[in-house]
């Protein structure tokens, strides 16, 4: 045996001596050495190339079961007509309730209110959710408390959450000092505490997904998206390392145990659903919704099926951006075993979504049962018992 073993030894050797000599990386793929094209090469938003790939397709306009869109980014409900125009879009997807958690650029008191207003008086008031919002510019001493006052008015007036408690928070928001604040700042605490005893949740868009932290050059998966849009590069002189801003998050979810805690969009870490397994085992009090990571389960099928079989009780559908058309890509990937068909976004991967084929109960759960547990005030009436 142990010359079969030193034999063994020997071959594997000369085999990856052969490999290294063809350009082949362990575990990778072979490598186009000096070869030149003798054609013109696209660039990289012109190169498209159709799937000549034929498989079965089943797609999936209307969802199975009623869903609670956890993380809704809706036009502004400012009119009767305006809402009624966000539940004609809803309906045919079997959108039952929209979460409101702001519109980008007027995330204020102001909005909420006016949401509150204008859905009181709507025969659609059954079909929205409002979530409260905090300006957290100029943190000073006192600021925890007032904020956490003002939140208490919120949910009096109707709010039934807080958040999306947007990026900013962690990133760029400065204390009255000039300092960074941070998103464990002991100064917060009585936000916290006071969501607890509401008994309402907390959503925090922390940070931005980790690659935009990460070299930006050819080798970056997200270089399209970060070509596009040179404000989600996070180099060292704008951001704080992604790995600290994660640590003060970790630490803010543990130090407030009793604080029912959304991570929007899967907390980034999607891509690494191992590292969330972590979180979800250490932490009872956090959960996810899928907003903007769709592309992230459809490259890791199995992987993410198994992931959301076991973590069931601890996800909610989310979607962020307001786009019905692109709703029905979600229902597909969740509902259905296709494989390789397109995701709606190219600058977020050029690769095809698979599906996950989850089991009704996880969809049922997915869809809408963790989102009325976690918010005790949802209208159930339409939803499956």
């Amino acid at each position: 045996m142990p010359g079969m073993t030193r034999r063994a030894g020997l071959v594997t050797a000369a085999l990856l001596s052969t490999m290294a000599a063809a350009g082949i990386a362990q575990g990778g793929r072979q490598g186009r050495g000096d070869r030149q094209p003798d054609a013109p090469l696209p660039n990289i938003r012109e190169y498209k190339p159709t799937s000549t790939l034929v498989v079965p397709e089943h797609l999936v306009p209307r969802a199975k079961f009623p869903v609670v869109d956890f993380h809704g980014h809706p036009p502004p409900l400012t009119t009767p007509d305006a809402v009624d125009r966000v539940v004609s879009a809803m309906d045919p997807l079997n959108l039952r309730i929209m979460v409101v958690t702001g519109n980008p650029g007027r995330i204020s008191r102001e909005q909420m209110r006016q949401d509150l207003e204008v859905l009181s008086a709507s025969k659609h008031k059954d079909r929205f959710a409002v979530f409260a919002n905090i300006d957290f510019r100029n943190v000073g001493p006192g600021f925890g408390k007032t904020t956490a006052e003002q939140l208490e008015a919120d949910v009096k007036a109707g709010a039934v959450g807080l958040g999306e408690i947007m990026k900013d928070f962690g990133l760029t928001a400065r204390k009255a000092d000039g300092t960074r604040l941070k998103l464990d700042d002991p100064e917060l605490d009585p936000i916290w505490l006071t969501a607890a005893r509401l008994n309402i949740p907390v959503m925090l868009h922390v940070g931005d997904p980790a690659p935009f932290w990460n070299t930006f050059d050819y080798s970056n998966e997200r270089y399209l998206e970060m070509a596009l849009f040179p404000n989600r590069r996070c180099p060292p002189d704008r951001c704080p390392p992604f790995e600290e801003l994660m640590a003060e998050r970790d630490r803010l979810f543990k130090k407030h145990p009793k604080t029912k805690f959304v991570a929007a969009h899967f907390g980034w870490h999607a891509n690494d659903l191992g590292r969330l397994a972590k979180m979800f085992d250490q932490m009872p009090n956090l959960y996810v919704e899928t907003g903007a990571v769709l592309y992230e389960f459809g490259r890791q099928p199995r992987f993410a099926h198994d992931f959301f079989v076991k973590y069931q009780d601890r996800l909610m559908f989310g979607k962020d951006t307001f786009a019905p058309e692109e709703y029905p890509y979600f229902w597909r990937t969740f509902e259905t075993a296709d494989e390789y068909f397109d995701y709606y976004r190219d600058y977020h991967a050029f690769w095809k979504l698979n599906g996950l084929a989850l089991p009704d109960l996880v969809l049922r759960k997915l869809y809408f049962e963790n989102a009325l547990k976690l918010i005790p005030g949802l209208p159930r009436a339409a939803f499956p018992k």
